[in-house]
């Protein structure tokens, strides 16, 4: 007599992981360039604190080190961010092909041109990143009246020098704020207002 084996089945557990893994790559998925604020983490984690605006902040004396960022600009121009130590620095990510990236735009074009006007001692640099030309973030720049330079980094490799754990610019767009020795003093990883612009660069500026 011969035995027929039956066919073997998942476990309502082993369903249950599988389901909870593909959720969360879709979450993932879903969320990269993406105008929600739903999910923002609160609380701290490593030396920082991420506030319920989505925020995050590193007091003095506890910030990691940026990375230097050097290369081409989108104008066809070089720049490297280390020649920028003894400024404040705003890092924004963004790319022509991001609808986030183009609603806080205008925003950022403000901004930079005030603080600039004023003689505060603060430079905005964009890192442009997954175009695939530069006539389309050129494009961009002058729509929205972007006035300050951007490394072009289509294949994101300036961000990959960002160490883990730190309040690296892991999304698109993402805006970063540099403290006058280099230190990723502020960041957040959804696109920002006027308002929200300011309340990143205002306590950084202030510092002695």
């Amino acid at each position: 007599m011969s035995l027929s084996r039956a066919p073997r089945r998942r476990s309502p557990s082993g369903r249950a992981l599988l389901l909870t893994a593909v959720t969360v790559t879709g979450a993932l998925t879903l969320t990269a360039c993406s105008g929600s604020d739903s999910g923002k983490p609160t609380g701290s984690g490593g030396n920082y604190v991420t506030g319920a605006s989505g925020i995050s902040t590193s007091a003095k004396g506890e910030r990691t080190e940026a990375p230097g960022l050097d290369g081409e600009t989108v104008d066809g121009k070089s720049l490297d961010t280390k020649a920028l130590k003894g400024k404040v620095v705003v890092l924004n990510v963004w790319g022509s092909w991001c609808p986030p990236c183009r609603g806080e735009a205008r925003s950022f074009a403000k901004v930079s041109k005030e603080l600039a006007d004023a003689g505060k001692d603060v430079v905005f640099v964009g890192v442009n990143v997954r175009d695939n030309s530069k006539q389309n973030a050129a494009a961009f720049e002058e729509t929205f009246g972007i006035t300050y330079p951007s490394l072009y980094d289509p294949d994101g490799r300036l961000l990959l020098r960002f160490p883990k754990g730190s309040l690296n610019p892991n999304a698109i767009p993402s805006t970063l704020v540099l403290d006058r020795e280099g230190g990723i003093a502020a960041r957040t990883l959804a696109p920002l207002s006027e308002e929200q612009l300011r309340s990143m660069i205002d306590p950084v500026l202030a510092e002695q």
